[in-house]
């Protein structure tokens, strides 16, 4: 499981080196070093190790290629997507079009999804977890969800 919040910072050329104890999580519970990077939203970049991609692509399959919802998500997740594979230093290059979209150069929050690790402009990330804590509400629909 990924989780949790590793603030680090990209380099000049937009490569991301994974914070350890996400990596040390990588290298155990997955074979590969391949990654698909992408984004639902421009705003964040999603690194899904390439085995839990797969599974949300044979998901996909299953779905009617008619289906609106699945062509949308296609078509958003392919426009900000690329494979990319971590080099021998632990670092990702994330995509030039995410980079700036999403304005991930120097600082960046690394965050744990359980399944993938999400980045994010720190700062901007700071200012929307501050803005918007947790309400009675959101404790509510977590509580239907026996969390």
């Amino acid at each position: 499981m990924l989780r949790g919040n590793s603030p680090t910072r990209t380099d000049e050329k937009g490569r991301l080196k994974v914070p350890a104890d996400f990596k040390r999580d990588i290298d155990e519970g997955y074979e590969s070093a391949r990654f698909y990077i992408t984004s639902r939203n421009g705003q964040t970049a999603e690194l899904h190790p390439m085995e839990e991609w797969e599974k949300i692509e044979q998901k996909l399959a299953s779905v009617p290629t008619s289906n609106p919802y699945r062509k949308k998500f296609l078509e958003i997740t392919n426009y900000y997507g690329q494979v990319v594979d971590m080099d021998a230093q632990g670092r990702l290059l994330l995509p030039a079009l995410l980079r700036e979209k999403a304005n991930l150069k120097g600082d960046v929050a690394v965050v744990g999804m359980l399944t993938y690790l999400e980045v994010r402009n720190l700062e901007a990330y700071s200012k929307q977890i501050e803005e918007n804590p947790l309400s009675d509400e959101d404790a509510n629909a977590l509580s239907e969800l026996g969390i």
